[in-house]
């Protein structure tokens, strides 16, 4: 249930009312915006009386909410949620782009990358120390070593760091990471989310490769209900029967959780094609539609990556892809 203020109301009508409102078990969640302030109530609604409720000086309607998820929910909070990442706004009609190599494999590799995307135009620098793999004798990442080796790279650029966790145990370990990604393989790890809504750092929350975007917003929600309202979603494509690419990018997904949520929304061209080639086009139509920036995997040398080389960039293709979106982004203004 929302309960939406009046412009005019006075403070005291208001504090009155939320202790009311307490009084009966309810958490509130208050949601200031430039024309209306909504008080989100959260817990046993079927005792509030609404005719009740809405017949008070301060307020301007009262409605119930059917979806199952509040914290996540435009309707708890109409303005776009802006998320500081290491001093790099995200949402709120910004545009980013996290830019860098699928697994950090050296120093020279991850740092040669993290210039050479910097110089094209990306303001986050993204590189995986840990590597879910579908076989267990693939390359898993250099673990520790990679997570220093993409501080090392910060340390060279400036660029905030995105990586991936794949388990609670490691949360010490990422300290000095900016973004905590959380692959499509765990969006419903749900221990784990719980434990990552007790931090006080930007999620990044893929969706899983068979997941509805509902099921996506309940995700978004265990770690908002911990505490952690920094979260930022990133569609990264859908498991399909089709098998000309890896995934199916869903870019319906934008328009259909800007109604939905006030989170920031990402999109992965990269893993959602799985094909280099593919990547310049997604990335311009999601950018077309309205994304708040995007996530592309680059490699200095991706015929000898030691992980998703096929779906990975050079730098210098990199570059043309952030010119090509910087012009579709002016048109769209």
């Amino acid at each position: 249930m929302i309960v939406i203020l009046k412009h005019n109301a006075q403070q005291e009508q208001i504090e009155r009312l939320k202790a009311f409102l307490t009084n009966l078990g309810l958490r509130i969640d208050e949601s200031r915006g430039d024309h209306s302030t909504i008080l989100g109530l959260v817990g046993d609604t079927t005792r509030v009386d609404a005719d009740l409720i809405s017949s008070l000086e301060a307020v301007e309607a009262v409605r119930r909410i059917q979806e199952p998820y509040k914290k996540a929910n435009r309707k708890f909070h109409p303005e776009d949620t802006v998320v500081d990442c290491g001093g790099v706004p995200v949402g709120g009609g910004t545009f980013q782009i996290i830019a860098g190599p699928c697994s950090v494999e050296s120093e020279e590799q991850i740092v040669a990358v993290a210039r050479a995307v910097k110089a094209a135009g990306a303001t986050l620098l993204r590189g995986g120390a840990f590597k879910p793999r579908t076989s267990p004798y693939a390359f898993q990442g250099l673990h520790g070593d990679g997570l220093r080796l993409l501080k090392l790279a910060k340390q060279e650029t400036g660029l905030p760091i995105v990586t991936e966790i794949m388990d609670a145990s490691h949360l010490d370990l990422f300290a000095d990471v900016d973004v905590i990604q959380v692959g499509a393989r765990n969006m419903q790890n749900f221990e784990l989310l719980k434990v990552l809504g007790r931090t006080d750092k930007p999620i990044l929350l893929k969706r899983g490769l068979a997941n509805t975007i509902q099921e996506w917003l309940m995700s978004a929600e265990y770690i908002m209900a911990g505490g952690n309202e920094r979260v930022i979603l990133c569609e990264r494509g859908i498991r399909t029967y089709e098998t000309a690419t890896r995934n199916t990018l869903d870019l319906s997904s934008v328009p259909v959780l800007r109604e939905k949520t006030h989170l920031p929304i990402l999109i992965d061209p990269s893993h959602a094609t799985g094909v280099a080639r593919l990547v310049k086009p997604m990335a311009m139509a999601a950018t077309a539609c309205g994304a708040d920036g995007l996530m592309i995997e680059v490699h200095n040398n991706p015929k000898h990556a030691l992980c998703d080389g096929a779906q990975s960039l050079t730098p210098d293709e990199f570059a043309d892809v952030v010119r090509r979106v910087r012009i579709i982004r002016e048109v769209a203004k």
